[in-house]
């Protein structure tokens, strides 16, 4: 880190027109690499995915694409085959693709005759929207009909519901935005100078630099479009996190009597320091996704390891060039004094360790009380529900088919591809929860057929997911094969979470060896890896809470529960909220360890870690967190899951676990934190206790 330092303060101007250089290509290249991100979620090599790709390439649609629902509604009197039929000549006059209706399956019809279905599958378009052009085609076929048969006809279906409940939304840029204008707010509080412009310069940087890396992979790998607003959220508040650390030391250092050259070297060494580990360990943490068999989730592991690291380098480079050249001008008007010690924070850490104990059992009793709904988790997608929740006429008409007794799962049916049709149909015929089967005779090509199967219960979660997967068991034992967006999701809760147990093992060994290294001891580490634990499995319980079973979720989110939290969302929030997380440990750990290297005893070293951290995690904390809220405000609801854990995770570890926990088990555990094997440390300091 010497070496390192007195590089940057020899050629401060070279590294500043280096990032500037890399800044404004970031800058062209930004859109280039958005436009080239891919919508693909497929499981290659599993077998409900193999059979969606043969339905959509032989059949043209459908697969693990959603039909669209034409819902027809008389008002009471009941409907008859003649209003089917007006409905079928209109949709065909729009829209390619293969559709039925309840003049053909009587189960999609009501009971009383005056709700009835046309179940549309459109020839899907490749990108973000495979439906772009079919549900505004299908919207004008539903108001012709509407007007030639005389009754009601809406759109809806998942697609439908997704498109009526908040648009495209105000797009990463905006998002980035109020991420950054939050994180100034903060930056201001707490250098009360114009030196809050520092870290956000770095931000930018970072973040653009990096976008322009991810533009050069999309040229040579496919990656998901989740990452573009991972890249600028998570990376404007990493990238913010480690340049507060680097600038709030730098500025302790000048209050210390340094010069500006002196300084920002014995930051750069210090902090820089903490800075370089926390930087590896998040990446190593996202870097574990690359081993699971989800080239989605891969994508998200190659290009999410690169947050990190160029704000790594961004802060052990830019950040010390720009403090050297414009340091001590902007730090006006200077109204915070420059020693990081905070009063609030020094009276909580004499606190914690005096009733060390007290804290260690109240503050893991309340961690677990907050995971606890975790062992209820439901793995699925969104519920017909909560996509319905924002309002719109496709909400309006999905209730109608539910209270009809249509079949909530008739938005994402089983699709069977099979030669023996009627075989299907009895093999399927006494299972508990089907609500229809459908086999039209235009849904043949050749000797084979494809035959829907939905479900009494919405198909995302509880019983009707249980009975999409009695469905599939039956249908496999008659030769047949098995898609549709249920099957998928079986395949991919079993392609994530059967390799699990790949991504920890890598997190926590490689973690563990790190922190080993960074702290000089064995205990702490594995202390940290164990709060890691409890941290992430508190925020899965309240992220459970409120969009499993709906507490809080309308006031949050002016929408309904999703009833299940999606697939990929509980592995990708490990990997982030693991690295992200353990940044505040190392934080805290590393000043521990330096203030009892200075000669005081595990006790005080404490208070004084706390006193001088808390106020720098606390920070680092908020702008995260207003990242996350930032990235909630993405209308899908996948994506507001996600940022539900994180924000909480973070939340939850930089109060509960890093102000009270943490430094409670530290002083309680005394001499033995800095155990390590064939170590000098101890042997040089035995006053130390």
């Amino acid at each position: 880190m010497h070496t390192l330092a007195r590089f940057v303060v020899a050629r401060r101007w070279w590294v500043i027109g280096a990032w500037a250089v890399l800044a404004f290509a970031g800058g062209l290249a930004a859109p280039r690499a958005t436009s080239a991100l891919s919508y693909d979620f497929g499981l290659p090599g599993q077998k409900g995915y193999e059979a969606n790709q043969d339905i959509v390439q032989e059949f043209g649609s459908g697969g693990d694409n959603a039909p669209v629902l034409l819902v027809l509604h008389s008002g009471g009197r009941r409907l008859d085959a003649q209003a089917a039929a007006t409905v079928v000549r209109a949709v065909r006059a729009r829209v390619a693709g293969r559709v039925s209706s309840y003049a053909q399956e009587p189960r999609l019809l009501s009971r009383d005759g005056d709700t009835g279905v046309v179940m549309v599958y459109p020839t899907p378009l490749p990108g973000q929207d495979p439906y772009a052009r079919a549900l505004p085609a299908l919207k004008t076929a539903a108001q012709e009909a509407s007007a030639a048969a005389g009754v009601s006809v809406t759109v809806t279906g998942q697609d439908a519901l997704n498109d009526s409940g908040g648009g495209g939304g105000a797009g990463v840029l905006a998002e980035t935005l109020f991420g950054g204008i939050g994180a100034l707010v903060v930056l201001v509080l707490v250098f009360g100078s114009f030196l809050a412009l520092m870290p956000l310069a770095v931000a930018i940087g970072s973040i653009l630099t990096t976008f322009l890396i991810v533009w050069g992979l999309t040229a040579v790998t496919d990656v998901s479009f989740i990452v573009q607003y991972l890249l600028a959220l998570i990376g404007l508040g990493v990238a913010i996190d480690y340049a507060l650390l680097v600038v709030t030391r730098w500025r302790e250092e000048r209050g210390n009597g340094l010069d500006n050259a002196a300084a920002v070297e014995r930051a750069v060494v210090t902090a820089g320091r903490s800075v370089l580990f926390s930087g590896v360990t998040v990446a190593v943490s996202l870097a574990a996704l690359i081993a699971l068999p989800v080239p989605f989730l891969r994508s998200v592991g190659f290009t999410g390891l690169l947050i990190p690291v160029v704000s790594v380098i961004a802060a052990l480079t830019l950040l010390p060039a720009l403090l050297l050249v414009a340091g001590p001008r902007l730090a006006w008007p200077n109204r915070r004094t420059a020693s990081p010690d905070s009063r609030m924070w020094r009276w909580i850490g004499e606190r914690v360790v005096r009733h060390r104990w007290a804290a260690i059992v109240a503050s893991t009793v309340v961690l677990l009380a907050l995971a606890a709904p975790v062992l209820g988790l439901s793995l699925g997608q969104p519920s017909n529900d909560s996509l319905a929740s924002t309002g719109g006429s496709a909400a309006v008409a999905v209730h109608q088919v539910e209270r009809a007794g249509l079949g909530a799962g008739l938005t994402t049916p089983v699709e069977v591809l099979t030669s023996d049709v009627a075989r299907v149909r009895r093999a399927v015929a006494g299972i508990d929860g089907v609500s229809g089967v459908l086999a039209p005779p235009s849904w043949v090509r050749g000797d084979r057929s494809v035959v829907d199967v939905w479900t009494t219960g919405d198909a995302s979660n509880g019983a009707g997911s249980t009975a999409a997967a009695d469905v599939r068991r039956a249908v496999l034992g008659t030769g047949a094969r098995v898609g549709g967006i249920p099957a998928q999701n079986a395949d991919f809760i079993t392609a994530v979470y059967g390799n699990a147990w790949w991504v920890v093992t890598i997190i926590v060994v490689v973690t563990f060896l790190l922190l080993a290294r960074a702290l000089r001891s064995l205990v702490l580490p594995l202390k940290a890896l164990v709060l890691n634990v409890l941290s992430i499995a508190a925020a899965y319980g309240v992220t459970v809470l409120i969009w499993q079973h709906g507490v809080g979720t309308n006031l949050l989110f002016g929408q309904s529960a999703a009833r299940s939290v999606t697939v990929w969302i509980p592995i990708a929030v490990f990997a982030f909220l693991f690295g992200l997380s353990m940044d505040y440990e190392v934080f805290l750990l590393s000043r521990i360890r330096e203030e009892r290297d200075r000669g005081l005893e595990t006790g005080r070293a404490t208070v004084d870690g706390v006193a001088r951290t808390g106020r720098l995690i606390t920070s680092a904390a908020v702008i995260l967190f207003l990242a996350f809220v930032s990235l909630s405000r993405v209308p899908a609801t996948d994506v507001k899951i996600l940022a539900t854990a994180l924000a909480l995770g973070i939340l939850i570890d930089a109060t509960l676990v890093r102000g009270i926990l943490a430094p409670a088990l530290v002083a309680a555990l005394g001499p033995a934190n800095w155990w390590l094997p064939r170590s000098r440390t101890t042997r040089k300091q035995p006053g130390h206790g």
